[in-house]
């Protein structure tokens, strides 16, 4: 899963959003990244999971500085290749930098949630999606290919239209990761006071786990395999010598704390209507005795309405 390492629009302020296009030496922000830059390896991989061929009109969803939109310009043509993006700013500044190389792709304001303009025979995507929105497989041609990641995961999903206006396809043995699709300016505020419960109180439930703390956000498998268990849990970890510290949180009040020094056994405070810990013990045992986690490499199947399952064996998740 690549890191984002360029950041092309910061929150300082929720009714105004920074650019870095436009910072100052002295500014501050404040607040989560929006939008950034992608490791370029990850964009032209993104790209060959499309298997675009000459003729191909291709959706880029999710402009952000633009660099992906010029490699599928450059492959394809500026008449075949639509580009879109949430973010006013970032189109504008993609446009010019198109331009300064010759490039004139179509690139224009959309929310990809709610519409999208014309057909195309491939939509990849640099965005998370979460559902499969039905304006995305609206804009996908019968037999079209699909390539995107489901949000909050790093798993990767290839899939074709089928005639009924759904999709199939399959969770791939690569990874991936990106933000979320948004609607404002900025994301809705995270769970930063239940974080802080976590933190600081004892739980309902104090009980030992039978393996170390794990840093869950940067277990990539293990991480996804808990999202689509458990969606939308946040995550917090730190390390200082040899104490690790990993705080989880729900939105439904649930919440976790796991200390451990090294990796000795962790010790967990829970509390809320939900023990998140249990869920996520629950999976590492599973991956011990079957030797790995059924996610990667999965089925999909994504039904008209953009309701999306995962299946492999006997495992089977509605995402």
């Amino acid at each position: 899963m690549a890191r984002r390492r360029v950041q092309r629009h910061i929150t300082r302020d929720p009714r105004r959003p920074l650019h870095a296009d436009d910072a100052k030496a002295d500014d501050h922000p404040r607040g989560l990244p929006t939008s950034s830059a992608t490791l370029p390896s990850l964009v032209v991989r993104m790209f060959q999971h499309a298997r675009l061929t000459d003729g191909d009109e291709l959706l880029d969803l999710g402009t952000g500085s633009g660099y992906g939109t010029a490699l599928a310009t450059h492959r394809l043509g500026e008449r075949r290749v639509v580009s879109v993006d949430v973010d006013p700013g970032l189109v504008i500044a993609a446009r010019d930098r198109l331009a300064e190389i010759n490039q004139r792709p179509t690139v224009v304001v959309a929310d990809a949630t709610k519409s999208l303009p014309g057909e195309y025979d491939a939509i990849v995507a640099t965005v998370g999606l979460r559902p499969i929105h039905t304006s995305v497989l609206a804009a996908l041609k019968p037999g079209g290919r699909l390539v995107t990641t489901i949000a909050g995961t790093s798993l990767l999903v290839t899939a074709q239209k089928d005639e009924d206006g759904g999709a199939t396809g399959r969770v791939e043995w690569d990874r991936a990761g990106f933000m979320r699709t948004r609607h404002e300016d900025d994301y809705p505020p995270g769970l930063d006071e239940l974080l802080d419960t976590a933190r600081e109180h004892d739980g309902d439930d104090v009980t030992r786990s039978p393996y170390p703390v794990v840093d869950v956000a940067n277990a990539w498998d293990l991480h996804s395999m808990l999202d689509v268990t458990a969606p939308d849990i946040e995550h917090h970890y730190e390390e200082t010598d040899e104490q690790r510290v990993a705080l989880m949180a729900h939105a439904d009040g649930s919440w976790t704390r796991a200390t451990a020094r090294g990796d000795e056994p962790a010790t967990v405070h829970q509390g809320g209507p939900r023990r998140l810990w249990d869920i996520l013990d629950e999976l590492r045992g599973y991956w011990l005795t079957n030797g790995e986690l059924p996610v990667r490499g999965a089925h999909v199947w994504i039904k008209p309405d953009g309701t999306t399952w995962l299946a492999r064996g006997k495992w089977h998740v509605k995402v």
